[in-house]
């Protein structure tokens, strides 16, 4: 059974910008033409598409997420509650005229509220490999790991799995594990190191998303977890803990920093010194306090329109 809803937004957003940006590995599109968006979140399946650009139609297998009526957890879990026009300062398109001409269309791309854990591994998946390759990392540990889960949705038969635990990632054998890590044994035994430290409590995910933490001992507290650097912990805390400010920064956005605002330091190596001053550097362009989020924007904007690139 599911349950259907209907929401409406002042705001716009672009599920497909923002299921299929980067931050995300665990969101399909049915093989049809119904246009229908669905993953697992917090066990629950959901299927979702736009109606018009301000208006989604959702169906769920609960009525409710974490106690809140679907519509009310869709609104946070898009972040519709955060004004992108905040991410950046008024006076950015004076500067930047040409950058704001090209992320017009990318606006509507919204920053997920995604589980901390999932989001952990997920991104330890992520190092130095492409997009596609990742999510069948990630498939591969739900797959083998998670539990089955199928529905009849629109006509078709659709298995899902649910994300491991940590406790039975944890308990995986490392080399049983790297066969759903590109066959990579180091990879699959810091997933198992860093499991075993949220489910023994090493590493408290809930607790780490108290927004008084500085941000600095944020990222030092997740980058001290082996096979986490700065740009994984970076990635945590925007997507998976909420926290707008972290930037995370990789080559293509080292690549933008250079192309697009004419950051000296953007062309050399990314050492952890120059990835830092990177950082405080982007923080100075847009709100510090939404820097990662404005900084997502401009990522899927720079890969699809001066890269090209169309898989996400």
């Amino acid at each position: 059974m599911f349950y259907r809803f209907i929401k409406c937004f002042d705001k716009q957003i672009s599920i497909s910008n923002s299921v299929f940006s980067g931050q995300s590995f665990m969101w399909n599109k049915l093989t049809t033409d119904s246009d229908y968006f669905y993953s697992l979140i917090n066990n629950t399946v959901v299927f979702i598409k736009h109606i018009s650009e301000n208006t989604i139609e959702v169906y769920s297998s609960d009525n409710t997420i974490d106690g809140l009526v679907i519509t009310d957890y869709i609104t946070r879990y898009f972040t519709l509650d955060v004004d992108h026009d905040t991410c950046f300062p008024h006076d950015f398109q004076d500067y930047y005229p040409e950058v704001w001409r090209l992320i017009q269309p990318y606006l509507s791309t919204k920053i997920l509220r995604q589980d901390p854990f999932s989001t952990m591994i997920t991104f330890m998946c992520a190092q130095g490999i492409g997009m596609q390759l990742i999510r069948r990392q990630v498939e591969l540990i739900a797959k083998n790991y998670g539990e089955e889960i199928t529905v009849a949705f629109s006509g078709k038969q659709i298995t899902l799995h649910r994300f491991p635990d940590p406790i039975t990632l944890a308990r995986a054998d490392p080399e049983e594990l790297r066969y759903c890590t590109n066959n990579n044994r180091v990879r699959a035994a810091n997933i198992v190191l860093a499991s075993k430290a949220v489910a023994e409590g090493r590493v408290d995910l809930a607790g780490l998303t108290d927004r008084t933490i500085p941000l600095a001992l944020l990222q030092e507290t997740l980058s001290g977890i082996q096979g986490i650097g700065y740009k994984i912990a970076d990635c945590i805390a925007l997507f998976g803990l909420g926290r707008f400010d972290a930037f995370p920064v990789d080559n293509h956005v080292r690549q933008y920093l250079a192309t697009w605002f004419n950051m000296p330091q953007a062309s050399r190596e990314l050492s952890p010194r120059n990835y830092l001053l990177l950082q405080r550097g982007a923080q100075s362009i847009f709100n510090p306090d939404l820097a990662g989020y404005a900084g997502h924007i401009l990522f899927h904007c720079w890969r699809k329109e001066a890269r090209g690139m169309i898989r996400f």
